[in-house]
C-alpha cells in the first residue's frame, strides 16, 4: 500500500517562503509522475505543479509560474515544492500526489494522495 507523508508546512509572513516535501513509501514511484495540489477554505481542490519521473518536464499552474518550484529525488522516492514570493492567497492546504504521467494531474486528477500539510501566509 502506497504511503505519501507531506510535511514543510507552515505560517510565514507575505513575501517569505517555505519548502514543502513529500516522503512516498510502499513501492518504487521513480518511473510515476508526482506533484502537488492545494485546496483553499470553500473553494475546490486544484493543481498547482508536477514532474515528470525524469525530472526532465514539469508542469505549473499559471497562478505559482515563477515562484514555485518543483523537484524530486528518485533516490529517495521524494517529491519537493519550493514556494517563493508567497501570497495570502496561496493559503491552503498542500497535497502531494503520485500518478503513473505527470500530465494526468494537470487535468486534476491522481492515483496517490497523501494527507495535506496546511501553509498559512499572513498579510
Amino acid at each position: 500500500q502506497a504511503q505519501l507523508v507531506e510535511s514543510g508546512g507552515g505560517l510565514v509572513q507575505a513575501g517569505g517562503s517555505l519548502r514543502l516535501s513529500c516522503a512516498a513509501s510502499g513501492r518504487t514511484f521513480s518511473t510515476y509522475g508526482m506533484g502537488w495540489f492545494r485546496q483553499a477554505p470553500g473553494k475546490e481542490r486544484e493543481f498547482v505543479a508536477a514532474i515528470a519521473w525524469s525530472g526532465g518536464i514539469t508542469y505549473y499552474a499559471d497562478s505559482v509560474k515563477g515562484r514555485f518550484t518543483i523537484s524530486r529525488d528518485n533516490a529517495k522516492n521524494t517529491v519537493y515544492l519550493q514556494m517563493n514570493s508567497l501570497r495570502p492567497e496561496d493559503t491552503a492546504v498542500y497535497y502531494c500526489a503520485i500518478d503513473r504521467f505527470a500530465s494526468t494531474m494537470v487535468g486534476g486528477t491522481s492515483a496517490y494522495w497523501g494527507q495535506g500539510t496546511q501553509v498559512t501566509v499572513s498579510s
